[in-house]
């Protein structure tokens, strides 16, 4: 999903720097451009998905060791504490997408319960929409503040790996996708509560092409 030719060369507002972590702001100096807070950002991703992609290849991490609230969080915290203020906090206030902050907390729980269900119970949810799944309710929930697509997009990841232990080849989804369509459809679950047109949208590579790219 791309952005805008001109986004890496804009400069972070007043506002967003003040949302900066001091270690962030040494990083980055001043003045601040977007593109390099994208390349921390997503530098900072990538040894996140790195440790945990070897322990879901080495070990059998349980896909309900994942499916938990606690565990979202503290990879929000991961991915964002080093950068921003808010990493790994609850969303506080009111915006115009997601729910009331105060259901966040029974909503998150519920709809990662409910999935966990779902696959230790063989209910007949395939791993390739597990993860999707569990995406998508997220992203309606809007749990924080910012990164709610990068964390639960990289949540999907994790659980697509983890409901394929013992399966060959490993799958993984490919992310580069019509931001436009991508974004209806998350529009759509949000009426439907179904992630389907979504899971059928997003395609899936081998990890071993993928990784190789």
């Amino acid at each position: 999903m791309a952005f805008e030719p001109d986004y890496g060369e804009t400069l972070v507002s007043d506002e967003e720097a003040e949302a900066l972590t001091p270690a962030a702001r040494e990083i980055l100096g001043d003045p601040i451009r977007k593109a390099d807070l994208y390349d921390l950002e997503q530098q900072i991703q990538a040894e996140v998905a790195d440790e945990w992609w070897g322990n879901l290849l080495n070990w059998n991490v349980p896909v309900r060791d994942l499916l938990v609230d606690h565990f979202v969080r503290d990879l929000h915290r991961r991915l964002y504490a080093p950068v921003w203020e808010w990493g790994g906090r609850q969303r506080s206030l009111e915006t115009n997408i997601g729910i009331a902050p105060e259901l966040i907390a029974v909503e998150m729980r519920n709809a990662l319960d409910n999935l966990s269900y779902q696959w230790d119970h063989q209910t007949g949810i395939k791993a390739r929409t597990l993860g999707i799944a569990a995406h998508a309710a997220l992203v309606h929930v809007h749990p924080f503040v910012d990164g709610n697509g990068r964390v639960t997009r990289l949540l999907a990841d994790l659980v697509f790996l983890a409901a394929q232990t013992g399966l060959e080849p490993l799958l993984a989804y490919d992310w580069e996708v019509d931001r436009r369509t991508y974004i209806r459809l998350l529009g759509e679950y949000d009426e439907t509560r179904d992630a389907t047109s979504l899971v059928h949208f997003i395609p899936v590579v081998s990890i071993e092409d993928w990784t190789t790219e």
